[in-house]
């Protein structure tokens, strides 16, 4: 058992006193309970140590250490250095064997406290020599354990300054357990107070200890009480001595131990007097107060209790009035007592002066003396007595330096046991935390899975509708009703690491980006696809965390500088986390090499001082720009003024085009990424200029037709089976396809896959988007092919990029099946595909003109 009485340092505002406190460690709490004497029963305090350090610092002394807990910082005293390191030693080992413990993951059926019964201290003392730290220390049996208790408390010089004023109501049970425990050791079964601990005295004290020993689950109280027991017994002159320790002591030893018991008996008896008035008085009060409260009861009539209790009130209001003089007269008296106490700083100081005054002139009564000394002595011995002097002065220096050596030393190994075993105890947790939260990714990642299998079931019932009776119908529409209004809130803690913090919280309503991750569709049927999909991404996202996520994020943590290269390639197409990509975006259009400084100030004047004709349709297209997205859903919205101020500037930059619709897409999300507008305008002109062919954005869109073609030729290569079952059923996939290419996938796929492709589309080019847009249909070919009906067919290709939700998939399908994908065979086709659709639309235009000719032939 640890325990032994220290010193703990009390501060009362500027009042510092030590105070003699016995301690003993609690096992089950890895708490370190503080009493005022052995005897006590009941604690003053304690001190976590489970999340405690501790530290010694050679300046505050012999025997001073700390506990630094995170609440508070206990200093306490030892009897030498050699208790303060045993004691420091003994707690480190205490608190590594309770982390180790806690830090094991107990099954059900395992009981709370086997991890610390099963700990053993050779473990700990084993580490240690290992470590070749600080050496373990021998017990201090005079100083700690079970003996100490029998030995006298340490004495403070007035018998109330030991006593703890912050627990009064525990000083005084202490107190009546003592008088009754000491009657009782007398004899005297008198007492109005009945403690049956105290009944029986064991007569053997080793019979005890060995039920102590044998019997750890009874109890931390049971196993206290036997060892004030044994202290109490132990106690030198009282009976019930073992007659071993009474024939070890002479006469004269034990009169000179009696004398001290009776000296600590009285010291006692003049505390207790203190406490018995203290209870006086709350005696006193409890029956003036339950006089009154029987005159209450026994009056007969209301008005007599209403006087009662009118009498009451002004005994309250004298009270009051009572208090409040009080409290004035004693600000007066702090007045009072502050002045004077500026008044004695005065006279300390005018002392002092005084002192160092008088210091002076004694030193040059000194000098002046030695001076004639010497000029009388002779010169040589004067010399021999200096010499000798100054010699002993550096011999007691040096003899100092190394006590001081020797202090430092300890420290020093002490404190690095100390961060050692703190390091590894934190790396233990943090492994345990990173344990814990991916298995709470797990959960959550199947939990999605549930949920998303659960609006799936409803969504095949909703299609089942008119078939079911009517109360089944109605009971699958408000189940989806409930599905649909599932509130979502983001509940991550801020102390977790960005990844952790973005996998763990739960599906919040908007993601970093402001889209909304499951869309205010009109139809219900797309709204319970957005939501399944929302889901299953979730589920993905908390999958891969671990496995892909976090080292895609370490090797952009890596990248410092970025530069062209096939490493980077590949990191771009795994897609830019958040944090890094707003660098990535600038990167990539700050090398396009088209930036002019004040070119766009300058066209914000121009767009002021002249309206542009595109501007009409500019202010149509804002209100309809990513309306699934917070920061443009409301005509009010922040960015919206900042959108108008982008196409206005490009529409003056690029007079060819102007404007096309499509292009407010395309800056909207330049703008959620880029923040800066200027950045996002730069960003536009080189989507618009550099990455995509001419013509793309022009009246006639001539190239964004020709782009549906070279997909057609690609589909028809790359997927042949999907290519037959569209000729089959006569789909036109250019209906669907074409939107895709003109704004880059915007508003077709969800904010994570989109940002993805968009962070290999500005970094490669279209190739990407011909990439992507096949392994969509790759994604989704084999549902296509069950559908065997052409409306059925272009209604699922309307949404069934809301059912992509594995966006690693999508990926690995765009950049790794499709292979190869040669860029040169993609501009040839090109080439032949623009040439065909150019000839078609001059026959067209030739056929037209004719057909203008004839008509104005046959007017009369």
């Amino acid at each position: 058992t640890l325990c032994g009485y220290l010193n703990k340092l009390g501060i009362k505002g500027p009042i510092k006193t030590w105070k003699s406190r016995w301690f003993f460690y609690d096992a089950n709490k890895c708490h370190l309970l503080y009493y005022r004497t052995a005897q006590d029963i009941n604690p003053l305090g304690s001190i976590d140590l489970s999340s405690a350090s501790f530290d010694c610092k050679v300046e505050n002394g012999e025997g001073v250490f700390e506990i630094k807990t995170p609440s508070r910082v206990f200093t306490l005293k030892a009897i030498s250095n050699q208790a303060m390191v045993y004691w420091l030693q003994q707690l480190q080992m205490r608190r590594w064997e309770f982390c180790n413990a806690q830090s094991r993951f107990p099954t059900h059926e395992e009981p709370k406290c086997s991890g610390i019964l099963s700990c053993s201290p050779c473990f700990y003392i084993g580490v240690v020599d290992n470590e070749d730290f600080l050496p373990p220390v021998k017990t201090p049996t005079e100083a700690v354990g079970l003996k100490a208790a029998s030995l006298p408390a340490p004495q403070t010089s007035t018998a109330l300054q030991n006593i703890s004023l912050k627990h009064p109501w525990t000083e005084i049970q202490n107190t009546v357990y003592s008088i009754c425990g000491s009657k009782q050791l007398w004899g005297n079964n008198g007492n109005i107070f009945n403690f049956s601990e105290f009944q029986e005295h064991p007569e053997n004290l080793d019979e005890e200890q060995e039920a102590e020993e044998g019997n750890p689950e009874d109890g931390r109280m049971e196993s206290r009480l036997n060892w004030v027991r044994k202290a109490k017994w132990m106690s030198s002159g009282f009976p019930g001595l073992p007659e071993e320790l009474s024939r070890e002591r002479s006469p004269m030893d034990k009169v000179s131990v009696l004398q001290q018991q009776i000296l600590t008996l009285t010291e006692e008896v003049k505390s207790q007097k203190e406490l018995v008035k203290l209870l006086h008085k709350a005696l006193e009060a409890a029956q003036q107060e339950k006089r009154v409260s029987s005159m209450y009861l026994t009056a007969a009539e209301d008005k007599d209790r209403l006087e009662l209790v009118r009498h009451k009130v002004r005994q309250i209001a004298d009270l009051t009035g009572q208090l409040e003089a009080l409290e004035q007269e004693k600000k007066e008296l702090e007045q009072t007592l502050a002045l004077r106490d500026s008044h004695i700083q005065e006279l300390k100081e005018h002392v002092q002066l005084l002192m160092e005054k008088n210091h002076a002139k004694q030193e040059v009564i000194m000098a002046l003396t030695e001076q004639m000394a010497r000029e009388l002595s002779d010169p040589l011995q004067e010399a021999n007595t200096i010499a000798a002097e100054t010699l002993y002065k550096q011999q007691e220096e040096i003899e100092h330096l190394k006590d001081d050596i020797d202090a430092y030393k300890t420290q020093n190994q002490f404190l690095n046991s100390e961060i050692h075993q703190v390091t590894r105890l934190w790396t233990r947790v943090a492994e345990n935390e990173k344990s814990l939260l991916m298995k709470c990714a797990c959960l959550q990642a199947r939990n999605c899975q549930m949920e998303s299998k659960y609006l799936t079931v409803l969504r095949k019932l909703q299609e089942a509708v008119p078939d079911l009776p009517s109360s089944y119908a109605e009971l699958v529409r408000n189940l989806i009703q409930q599905a649909l209004q599932w509130d979502v809130k983001e509940e991550a803690e801020e102390t977790l690491p960005f990844e952790l913090t973005s996998a763990l919280c739960p599906t919040s309503e908007y993601d970093e980006y402001g889209f909304m991750t499951v869309p205010d569709y009109e139809v219900e049927d797309w709204k319970l696809l957005a939501k399944i999909q929302a889901l299953e991404i979730k589920s993905n996202n908390l999958r891969s965390q671990e496995v892909v996520e976090k080292p895609l994020r370490d090797r952009w943590k890596s990248v410092v500088e970025l530069n062209a290269s096939a490493e980077l390639k590949s990191l771009i197409r795994s897609g830019v986390p958040a944090e890094h990509r707003q660098r990535v975006w600038r990167w990539i259009v700050g090398r396009s090499g088209g930036h002019r400084p004040h070119h766009y100030q300058r066209l914000l004047r121009q767009s002021k001082a002249t309206e542009h004709p595109a501007c009409r349709q500019i202010e149509l297209d804002l209100p309809r720009t990513l309306t699934n997205n917070k920061h443009f859903a409301s005509p009010t919205s922040q960015l919206i003024p900042r959108l108008r101020r982008v196409l206005l500037a490009f529409s003056w930059h690029n007079p060819a085009i102007g404007y096309c619709q499509g292009l407010n897409r395309l800056a909207a999300v330049a703008l959620l990424v880029l923040e800066d507008e200027e950045t996002a305008f730069w960003c536009l002109v080189h989507i618009v200029e550099n990455l995509m062919p001419a013509d793309y954005y022009s009246d006639t869109l001539i190239t964004s037709q020709v782009d549906q073609r070279v997909f057609k030729d690609l589909l028809s290569e790359k997927l042949p089976r999907l290519t037959a079952h569209f000729e089959q059923y006569q789909i036109d996939v250019s209906l669907i396809t074409f939107n895709w290419f003109l704004v880059a996938f915007v508003d077709s796929l969800v904010s994570d896959i989109l940002l993805r492709v968009w962070d290999a589309f500005l970094y490669e080019g279209t190739k990407v988007i011909f990439r992507y847009a096949l392994a969509i249909f790759k994604y989704n070919e084999e549902e296509i092919l069950r559908i065997r009906d052409s409306v059925e067919i272009y209604q699922y290709l309307r949404f069934f990029t809301r059912m992509i939700t594995d966006g690693r998939k999508l990926m690995n399908i765009a950049f790794n099946d499709l292979n190869p994908f040669p860029m040169k065979v993609l501009r040839n086709r090109r080439s032949v595909h623009r040439e065909e659709l150019e000839a078609e639309l001059r026959e067209l235009e030739q056929i037209k003109a004719a057909y203008v000719k004839e008509r104005a032939e046959q007017r009369p």
